[in-house]
């Protein structure tokens, strides 16, 4: 060291001791010289203080470290190691950065916050995961992590021993270490072993947990948990040790505390019905439970606790009877503290009221006799050699060991449990590893020490000598590594207070000495103590006792009293009342007290009978007293800690008030001590403490070295000149192989040179600063005075110049106004004038009009009158002309009158009446005639209407015939016309009747119509307020508010599209899972073990589970169920599709049941109405249904002839066009096919139509000349007039057009009612459509304007979703029906096509397929259609050449994507023969067979590109080309032309989608596995601006001993190298021909990735967090978007993923001191939550003492602005994010036909169609 440099010079900051905090800050204000006295000091509160000193009194104070090293991750990177130094260090972590966990060397100091911390889930545990345990901020995960790894690579069980106070956090630390395990290294099959692990921590809580005055939760024993791993270091099982459990807690309490939480959680849980029959009540009722005086713990539910504890028993495998068993014990020993010993008189007896209700409720709830346990409570057996005796118990002594059977019993129970445990995490697979994490009790000293405290102090000796040891040896390998000299380092050794303990004649030997002897006492054993080790150097003799003595450890002086020690030891039970217990009638009752050892004798035991009585020896075990029982577990336990490499946690209790986030400096520094923290300190003291790698020691230092040095490539060398430089002393440091070793105080020393070094740079940069800010001030000065004189003399011209300038406006002004004046004067003059003349002129012109107004009215009144008298000389004469008119015609009318009069009598004219009628009745028959052509519906009705009149007409003829024979020609006349009136009459009633109905009808059809006119309006006005709602919503989407909606909508689409990919990964990942059970079964066919079921497996399994479900086969019901038939119920029920048209066609069938059942009803009452009104002749029906039977036959005949015809035809057109072969020669025959086909369907219905009718007719006219023919058979004799037959002719008429009208008359009422019901059926849907729209309305009023829209939204897209089946049932059956017609189509060519080759003479059947093919081939060759020919048998190879075997290499000359257009070629050819077998068989291997080669190279970033690429491109081919109408907007003419034919492959093309996914789920996967090593080298570390980044000194943690340097990688990589890679991705991508759009998801993931890892590093590292970071960051940021615009991938959001990173590096360089700084940092910083920013703040650290530290209230300031944030819980992002993935449809410009295929690929056998 320099001899001008002495430490405690002016200014030096030191420590000095202190009552209140410890320790104390001060500054010297006078510089110390050797052998002064007093040491002049300033305190923090500007207080002077003279500190004396001297070489006996006080020693010199402990100096400060630099403010660059407070807060330091690793305590040993402290240049000043001492417990000052220890003890700021955590309280400036915890108090100001709320960080509490602190490296100090090997060990985790972790503080207990009080508080729920959020560092502790999943995403925390994947970061730590894989990371050397020097790289990221102190964590238990950390530690976990080191243990975890250093067993997988150096193949060493290891354990972590976790200690500390009760109520510092033990317990919950061990926790979340077994956590890190079960995570990281969870169970590789189902057993869930990781969960059984941490199901164990309730119910070791429950039982083993209690509340002191320190902590609501301690743990009252000891536990060391050994979680086993395989070799592939995955958990397979675990083991549960512990020791000494606190039995006195059973039966006492302290003030304030509880017993073991299970007692109140049963006490708590007494009401429910299964704990009805234990007895319990409160837990204030019960002696055990209310010693403390308070049973209740705030924030815990004990009722709740219980549950858990029972689940986590269940998930153990206890079954219930067991738990049921568990609780009576524990029960029980509630009633055994309860039972009242009554004491005799003589005081030397006692007994038990036999009415005592806690006694029975004992021995029921244990299945024991009540008299013998009330017996043996109150006595005692003594055996001596040759008696035994029964001696009475004093009822203190009863008290005793009631309360000794209790401890027993509930100690016998912990044990079962844990032993149950054991077995539920014992496996039977062989265990390769093990961690060990050991939850056991620190250094405990209370006022009143006891038996218990003496044996954990005990305890912690052991793990403080092992713990001494590991430092030693781990200091002593770090030297021998680096090869420097070694030198003893002296440590303290408690081996003397271990022998104390344990030796022969020790502390332990001698109390188990005195448990032996009959009447041994506390005192007597206290008196041993005193004789035996007065002489040791660790055992004192107190002054003022002599029942006590004190033990000095390692930690503090301990003084134990010795009452209870003897008690307590001997753990004294009586064998009679365990033998009682023994004898229990439950099981395990009975259990929890026979040992093995009797176990195993009661089976070869043989009952001898003895000669004399031999007293029973006692019980082995209870020959052991606890002393030796722990000592020996002890012993174990450290030969298992010696046999695996330790971790050490350490937990410190800030305070003990349980105040978040409070730090107490004197029982912080107590626990320091106490842990051993402090001697770690100590022994890194005492040797070179600060270490330096040569890098990182030139980075820092090159400050003081010369220009030349700098320069120099040999930096080792450079390093070593400059130490022997600055340092004369060679002691204090050495140089190692890779490091440079320091003692202590001399990094500080270093840095003060440093830091004068840059006091004197900067204030030679002042100086110069300074002048030139002089300088320019001045020039600033000088052009401020030339500008000033410049400005002056301006204004004074320039007020000269307005001084001119006012006058001459003076002036001007002037003149303007005299003008104006004038002017003025003018102008009145002149309108007065002018005013005078206008009146005058005025005046005249009304008097001239007044005399033409008046010679006007006077013509106007002549003319009036002139007119008036014409008028009426003209209405004088007409009326005289009308008068003589009218007598005129009167008198001819009169004459013309009595002329027709006398006509009217002559019979003349009656004949001309009849001729008339005769032309009406024949008009009406050609009418009904007309009638009947045009309803042929009613023709049967018209054949039963004139068999009736024709039977009507007989009568009447046969009447008639005797009405001639009884009167005269004259009276039958009469009679006729009687008849005829009436029929008259009749007819006119029918039609008034037929008219009436009508009007009935034709009224009602009204209203009917009006109501449906009504309905409709009201269905309108629904749509347009359907319409309406819809364009409101289509304006809010417009409108901001509505973009917010559609944003949220399109956030539901993306996150329901992340879900359904999220399951197509889970799909992938069980189907690996599966492939691998599938190997492992093969592997292990022949070994016994599980075996997993195939029905477990998932039902997605791609090889078998892809069936040919295509459209067409679910087309129609018939289908569909030979489908569900075919699949089976489980497999068709996964059939969404399937599912819905099956059940839609349930319901359509059951409406079409119900129809058809109205339809029968309907026709059974129209046939009972018309079996009632009229019954016709059987025969004539039946030869009505003959002749239209011949007729269709005949015309099924004829047509049968003429589609021969037609085939015959087509087949010669074929035949003749087959050289030309029209491209659209199908289309066209398909159309003439079907225009014949319609054609003849209509002209069949016309010509059966036409020949019914005409044979009816014939039939009637038959009949009628029949009935004529008979009629006149008797009128030929008799001489009737020819008036009487047509008389009879017109009633013949009458009467049949009164059938006629009345059959009518009928249909018409049947289909007006049949009409009235369809509407009333109408009314009734529209009714229950208006009353749903009723209530949709209602509930939508209701709802909030949000819900409201929201819930149109919905109800819209499921009347869209329903309309879209029926319309999507609608197009499968016209599809269907179109491939049939196809299908009838193929048929013929195929008949035609045999016709053709049945004329040519063929060769043999082998040789027709190449013929054919051949023939194909040179017709083809002038006009390719793109499709590829292959055999099935050429499958194989065509998959093996395209697919298997296939390199990307190997067609990267050619066309991108070529496989995808080859299969898809073959797939067309496929279509177009309609072979739908070899489409199916073709699409499914093709997608196993990539499933096959991406599984083989599942890490093959290349590969999977290239499948991707090639996947997603036969995915657009399938839709280009499906001939969908959204898919052929942009083809070509002809590629619309090769559009598949035959099959819809919209299911494949979903399956090719989830495959695609897949794929690029695997990219990416890959993708991130491999940049994910390089991303917190390049973004963090790696110096992208050289000379930037400062170096601080390094701690334990970062030496090499801790680092993982075995992999053999890379040490660092560099930003250049993580965007080579990431541009070599992109390459890959591009050359493969994938989407661009696709490649830009995949870099937006990838940048989401470097994101996460890169602000998750920064937020778990202090190194990182300074303002060179911040600066390099930013930079490398700017690089990653350069390389997004250059590469063109600006638009794909990748660029947004880092503004979290960029919004971090800015916060690391803005300024952080005032409140505008923080309002900056708040508006900088939204991409970071709350929580992130604050995290970094307190991160934040300068890396010299130029920078400044940011303040606790600046933090404090910023979280007071952003507590309106609603940001995650969550610290750390997620990693894992991956964003949902679109592929959009991109169709292909290549033109299938000129696709040419590389001869490489020995694609051979296909042939070109």
């Amino acid at each position: 060291m320099t001899g001008d440099y002495y430490p405690y010079a002016k200014y030096t900051r030191v420590w000095i001791p202190d009552p209140e905090d410890v320790w104390r800050a001060a500054e010297i204000t006078r510089d110390y010289k050797e052998g002064e006295s007093v040491l002049h000091l300033k305190l923090e509160d500007e207080t002077p203080l003279e500190y004396p000193v001297g070489p006996n009194s006080n020693p010199l104070p402990f100096l400060r470290n630099p403010d660059i090293l407070v807060g330091e991750n690793d305590l040993t990177a402290l240049s000043y190691l001492h417990e000052p130094a220890v003890l700021h260090n955590l309280r400036v972590r915890f108090l100001e950065s709320n960080h509490i966990y602190t490296y100090c060397g090997i060990v985790l100091v972790a503080i207990n916050p009080y508080e729920q911390l959020h560092i502790y889930g999943e995403e925390v545990i994947n970061a730590y995961s894989g990371q050397n345990v020097g790289d990221m901020d102190p964590h238990i995960f950390a530690v976990a992590e080191e243990a975890y790894k250093q067993m997988a690579r150096d193949d060493r069980n290891q354990s972590i021993i976790v200690s500390g106070e009760s109520g510092a956090g033990k317990t919950v630390s061990a926790k979340y270490a077994m956590r890190f395990f079960a995570t990281v290294g969870g169970s590789s099959n189902d057993t869930n072993v990781e969960e059984k692990v941490l199901a164990s921590s309730p119910i070791m809580e429950a039982i083993g947990n209690a509340k002191t005055t320190r902590n609501d939760n301690s743990s009252r024993f000891g536990k060391y948990i050994q979680i086993g791993f395989s070799r592939h270091y995955h958990i397979i099982g675990a083991n549960m040790r512990t020791y000494l459990l606190e039995k006195s807690r059973v039966v006492f309490q302290a003030e304030d505390e509880r017993n073991y939480h299970i007692f109140y959680q049963l006490c708590a849980s007494a009401s429910l019905p299964e704990f009805k029959d234990l007895g319990l009540t409160s837990a204030e009722d019960f002696t055990y439970t209310s010693l403390g005086e308070n049973i209740f713990i705030e924030g815990v539910n004990d009722a709740d606790d219980l549950q858990k504890t029972r689940e986590a028993f269940m998930l153990l495998g206890i079954k219930d009877s067991s738990q049921s068993s568990i609780f009576r014990v524990v029960a029980s020993i509630l009633h055994l503290g309860n039972i009242q010993i009554c004491s005799e008189r003589d005081g030397e007896s006692c007994h038990i009221s036999s009415d005592d209700l806690h006694l029975k409720h004992f021995c029921r709830l244990l299945g024991v006799e009540l008299q013998q346990m009330e017996h043996w409570l109150c006595h005692r057996k003594l055996v001596t050699a040759s008696e035994t005796y029964v001696k009475n118990m004093s009822s203190k002594q009863a008290a005793n060991a009631r309360d000794a059977l209790a401890k027993h019993i509930y100690a016998r129970m912990f044990d079962w449990i844990v032993e149950h445990i054991n077995k539920a995490l014992h496996t039977s697979s062989k265990q390769h590893s093990f961690i060990g994490v050991l939850d056991i009790y620190g250094f405990e000293t209370f006022e009143v020490n006891s038996f218990e405290q003496f044996c954990i102090n005990y305890a912690n000796e052991k793990l403080q000598q092992q713990f001494n040891s590991h430092v030693f040896k781990l200091e002593q390998e770090e030297y021998m590594k680096e090869q420097i000299p070694w030198t003893l380092i002296d440590f303290y050794d408690n081996q003397p207070c271990i022998d104390l303990i344990e030796a022969r004649l020790g502390i332990l030997d001698l109390l188990d000495e005195e448990c032996k002897v009959p009447k041994g006492t506390d005192q007597n054993w206290a008196q041993k103590l005193y004789r035996q080790n007065s002489s040791s150097a660790h055992f004192q003799k107190p002054r003022m006792s002599n029942t006590s003595f004190i033990v000095i450890h390692f930690a503090d002086k301990v003084e134990y009293q010795c009452d209870g020690f003897l008690e307590k030891n001997r753990d004294t039970v009586y064998e009679e009342q365990i033998n009682i217990l023994k004898a229990s009638q439950f099981q395990l009752v009975a259990d929890l007290f026979h040992d093995k050892d009797d176990v195993a004798s009661k089976s070869t035991r043989v009952n001898v009978r003895a000669a004399k009585s031999i007293p029973k020896a006692p019980n082995k075990e209870h020959r052991k007293t606890v002393g030796h029982q722990f000592r020996n577990s002890l012993h174990l336990l450290m030969e298992t800690l010696n046999a695996t490499t330790p971790h050490y946690v350490r937990c410190i209790k800030p305070n003990d008030d349980k105040e978040s986030f409070s730090f107490d400096s004197r029982r912080a520094v107590q626990q320091l001590r106490a842990c051993g923290v402090l001697e770690t300190i100590r022994i890194s003291a005492a040797g070179y403490p600060s270490r330096w790698t040569y890098p990182d020691f030139f980075s820092r230092y090159r400050v003081l070295m010369k220009k030349s040095d700098v320069t120099s490539a040999d930096k080792k060398l450079v390093c070593q000149n400059l130490l022997e430089t600055l340092i004369k002393e060679p002691d204090m440091f050495q140089f190692g192989k890779t490091k440079i070793f320091f003692r202590a105080g001399q990094v500080a020393y270093l840095e003060k040179l440093r830091a004068d070094k840059f006091r004197s740079a900067c204030i030679v940069i002042q100086k110069t600063v300074r002048g030139w800010l002089q300088w320019v001030r001045y020039r600033k000065i000088r052009k401020s005075a030339i500008v000033l004189q410049r400005y002056g003399r301006g204004y004074l011209a320039r007020r000269y110049a307005d001084f001119l300038r006012l006058t001459q406006a003076a002036v001007v002004c002037q003149a303007q106004y005299r003008m104006v004046r004038e002017r003025r004067v003018y102008l009145r003059v002149r309108q007065a004038v002018i005013t005078i003349q206008a009146f005058t002129r005025g005046m005249f012109t009304r008097r001239i009009y007044q005399e033409v107004l008046l010679q006007h009215k006077a013509t106007v009144i002549q003319k009036s009158v002139r007119g008036w008298l014409q008028r009426k000389r003209f209405r004088r004469a007409r009326d005289a002309a009308v008068t003589i008119q009218c007598a005129f015609r009167r008198l001819h009318a009169k004459r013309q009158l009595k002329r027709l009069k006398i006509e009217a009598r002559s019979a003349e004219h009656l004949k001309k009446l009849n001729t008339g009628m005769e032309n009406k009745i024949v008009q009406l028959q050609r009418k009904m005639d007309d009638q009947t052509k045009e309803f042929r519906a009613q023709t049967e009705q018209l054949l039963v209407v004139n068999s009736s009149l024709d039977s009507e007409v007989n009568k009447l003829q046969k009447e008639l015939e005797r009405v001639r024979s009884q009167q005269g020609g004259g009276a039958r006349l009469e009679t006729l016309q009687e008849e005829l009136g009436r029929l008259e009459e009749e007819l006119q009633e029918a039609s008034a009747q037929r008219k009436r109905l009508e009007e009935e009808h034709g009224s009602e059809k009204l209203g009917l119509q009006q109501r449906v006119e009504q309905l409709e309006t009201e269905n309108c006005e629904l749509k347009a307020e359907k319409e309406e709602m819809n364009e409101r919503i289509l304006q809010l989407m417009k409108s901001p508010e509505g973009g917010g909606s559609s944003v949220s909508l399109q956030a539901e689409l993306d996150a329901e599209r992340q879900r359904y990919q999220n399951l197509l990964k889970e799909f992938s990942r069980l189907e690996q899972r599966y492939d691998n059970l599938k190997e492992e079964v093969t592997l292990t066919k022949f070994h016994p073990g599980h075996r997993r079921n195939p029905s477990n497996q998932s039902s997605l399994e791609s090889d078998s589970n892809y069936p040919s479900v295509s459209t067409s086969e679910v087309g129609d019901t018939e289908d569909a169920i030979q489908l569900v038939e075919e699949l089976g119920v489980e497999k068709a029920a996964m059939d969404m599709g399937l599912f819905m048209k099956l059940q839609k066609r349930v319901r359509e069938l059951e409406q079409e049941r119900r129809r058809l059942q109205l339809s029968v009803d309907k026709m059974e009452e129209l046939a009972k109405r018309k079996g009632s009104e009229s019954r016709s002749p059987p025969s004539e029906q039946e030869a009505a249904d003959l002749a239209y039977n011949n007729l269709k036959r005949q015309e099924l005949e004829t047509e049968n002839k003429k589609l021969k015809n037609d085939l015959n035809e087509l087949r010669k057109a074929v035949a003749q066009n087959d050289s030309s072969s029209e491209p659209d020669g199908y289309g066209l025959l398909l159309g003439q096919l079907r225009a014949a086909g319609e054609e003849l369907d209509a002209r069949k219905e016309e010509v059966l139509i036409l020949r019914t009718q005409i044979v009816s007719a014939a039939q009637v006219r038959e009949r009628n000349e029949h009935v004529q023919d008979g009629n006149d058979a008797p009128h030929v004799d008799s001489r009737a007039p020819l008036d009487q037959e047509e008389a009879l002719t017109a009633c013949h008429g009458l009467c049949e057009s009164k059938k006629l009208l009345e059959a009518q008359l009928q249909t018409q009422a049947r289909r007006h009612g049949d009409e009235l019901e369809a509407l009333h059926t109408q009314i009734e849907l529209l009714r229950d459509d208006i009353e749903k729209k009723q209530e949709i309305l209602n509930y939508t009023a209701s709802l909030p304007p949000e819900a409201r829209l929201e819930y149109s939204v919905q109800q819209e897209i499921t009347r869209l979703t329903n309309d879209n089946l029926d319309l999507k049932e609608l197009v499968e059956k016209l599809e269907k029906n179109e491939r049939k017609l196809k299908k009838q189509l193929r048929i013929y060519m195929k008949k035609v096509q045999e016709l053709e080759v049945s004329q040519v003479d063929a060769p043999p059947s082998r040789g027709r397929p190449e013929l054919s093919r051949q023939v194909t081939v040179q017709r083809k060759e002038k006009d390719f259609e793109g499709m590829l020919e292959f055999n099935k048998e050429d499958e194989g190879l065509l998959l093996k050449a395209l697919i298997t075997d296939i390199r990307p290499s190997s067609v990267s000359a050619t066309v991108p994507c070529l496989p995808a257009y080859i299969l898809f070629m073959c797939i067309r050819h496929a279509d177009y023969i309609n072979d739908d077998q070899k489409v199916e068989s073709l699409l499914t291997a093709t997608i196993n067979c990539i499933k096959k080669v991406l599984k083989k190279n599942s890490e093959d970033f290349e590969m999977a590109s290239f499948w991707l690429a090639n996947t997603s491109r036969l995915l657009h081919c399938l839709k280009q080309y499906s001939g969908d109408e959204v898919f052929v907007t942009q083809n070509t003419s002809k590629q619309n032309e090769h559009c598949l034919k035959n099959f819809d492959l919209a299911e494949y093309r979903q399956v090719l989608s989830d495959l695609s996914i897949q794929i690029y789920q695997q990219l990416v996967r890959v993708a991130e596995a491999t940049i994910q090593p390089m991303i917190v080298s390049a973004m963090l570390e790696s110096e992208s601006i050289p000379s930037l980044a400062g170096v601080k000194p390094m701690g334990y943690r970062n030496r090499s001993s801790s680092m993982d340097t075995d992999g053999g990688g890379p040490s660092g990589y560099t930003l250049e190298a993580l965007i080579r890679q990431l541009g070599q991705f992109h390459g890959v991508m591009r050359e493969h021909g994938l989407d661009p759009d696709i490649i830009a998801q995949v870099v937006r993931q990838l940048f989401s990735c470097i994101n996460a890892i890169t602000l998750n590093n920064l937020l778990l590292r202090k190194d990182v967090c300074s303002w060179s970071t911040g600066m390099q960051l930013r930079y490398n940021t700017s690089q990653m978007e350069e390389w997004l615009r250059g590469n063109s991938l600006s638009v794909s959001k990748a660029a947004a993923c880092l503004h979290p990173v960029i919004q971090a590096a800015q916060l690391l360089q803005v300024k952080k001191k005032t409140s505008q700084d923080a309002e900056a940092i708040c508006s900088l910083c939204t991409a970071l939550s709350a929580q992130q920013i604050v995290k970094i703040l307190n991160l934040y650290t300068p890396l010299n003492e130029f920078e400044e530290r940011v303040t606790v209230s600046f933090i404090r300031n910023i979280q007071n602005r952003l507590l309106d944030r609603n940001d995650p819980p969550q610290l750390l992002l997620d990693t894992k994010q991956t964003f949902p993935v679109l592929f959009p449809y991109t169709p292909s410009p290549l033109s299938l036909e000129t696709l040419h295929i590389p001869a490489s690929l020995g694609l051979h056998f296909l042939v070109r169609v």
